[in-house]
C-alpha cells in the first residue's frame, strides 16, 4: 500500500467525520493550509492534541467554505469531517511547506445506523435534554438522525470522545452512546434533584405532620 501524506491541524479537541467545524484561522503554516485546501481540493487531519501528545487517530477534513478574510490574513472558515484515520508517523513539517503532515491510514467509517437504536437514543436524549432544560439542540427523525450530530452534547469526556472516534460502524457508536445515556440519566436527575433542593434550603415549608 502506498503511503498517504496528508496535512495535519492538531487541535485540543475531537473531531468527528459528518460534523461541520467551524474555524478561527491564525497561524501562517494554517494560512498556507487553508489557502491550498481552496485552491487545489486538499483535505487535511485534525487529530486530538491531548495531555500534551498527539494521538494516532483522526478525522480527515475538507474545506467547505471561507467565510470570512481578514487584512491581516486571517480566516473564518467552515469545514466538514469526511472520513475516519489512523495516524502512523507524524512530520513537524511537510517537505516546502510550513504546516505539519502525518503519514495516514484511511478507516472504515459508515453511518448505516439501526432504526430501532436510533429510537431508544433519541427517547434517551429528550430525556436528558428535559431533565437539564437544553432547548437548543435540534434532533432528527430516526431515520435521519446520525450520533456524531450530538457527540459533544451528551457529557462524554474527552476521553470518551476520543474512544468514540475510533468506532468505525454507527451501530457501535449508537451502542456506546446508549450505554453512556443509561449510566449518566440517574446520575443526572440525582443532581438535578439535588440543585431543586437547594433552591429551598431556608425557605419556609407547609409540612403536613402524619397521623400516629
Amino acid at each position: 500500500m502506498a503511503e498517504i501524506i496528508s496535512p495535519l491541524f492538531p487541535l485540543n479537541l475531537v473531531a468527528f467525520p459528518g460534523e461541520k467545524l467551524n474555524l478561527h484561522i491564525f497561524e501562517p503554516r494554517y494560512r498556507q493550509l487553508i489557502h491550498e485546501c481552496d485552491t487545489e481540493g486538499k483535505t487535511f487531519i485534525i487529530c486530538p492534541h491531548y495531555n500534551g501528545k498527539n494521538l494516532p487517530v483522526g478525522a480527515e477534513m475538507k474545506l467547505s467554505k471561507i467565510e470570512k478574510k481578514y487584512d491581516n490574513g486571517k480566516m473564518d472558515v467552515r469545514t466538514e469531517g469526511v472520513g475516519l484515520v489512523k495516524i502512523i508517523a507524524f512530520y513537524k513539517t511537510i517537505i516546502g511547506k510550513l504546516y505539519p503532515g502525518a503519514e495516514i491510514e484511511r478507516m472504515h467509517w459508515d453511518q448505516d445506523s439501526n432504526f430501532k437504536k436510533n429510537k431508544e437514543l433519541l427517547a434517551l436524549l429528550k430525556d436528558l435534554y428535559l431533565i437539564m432544560n437544553v432547548e437548543n439542540v435540534p434532533l432528527k427523525s430516526p431515520a435521519l438522525f446520525r450520533t456524531y450530530e450530538v457527540a459533544h452534547k451528551v457529557g462524554f469526556s474527552f476521553q470518551q470522545e476520543i474512544e468514540f472516534l475510533k468506532l468505525g460502524r454507527e451501530v457501535e457508536r449508537q451502542m456506546y452512546m446508549i450505554d453512556h445515556l443509561n449510566h449518566i440519566l440517574p446520575i443526572v436527575k440525582e443532581m438535578e434533584s439535588m440543585k431543586s433542593k437547594a433552591k429551598l434550603n431556608g425557605h419556609f415549608k407547609n409540612v403536613i405532620p402524619p397521623e400516629f
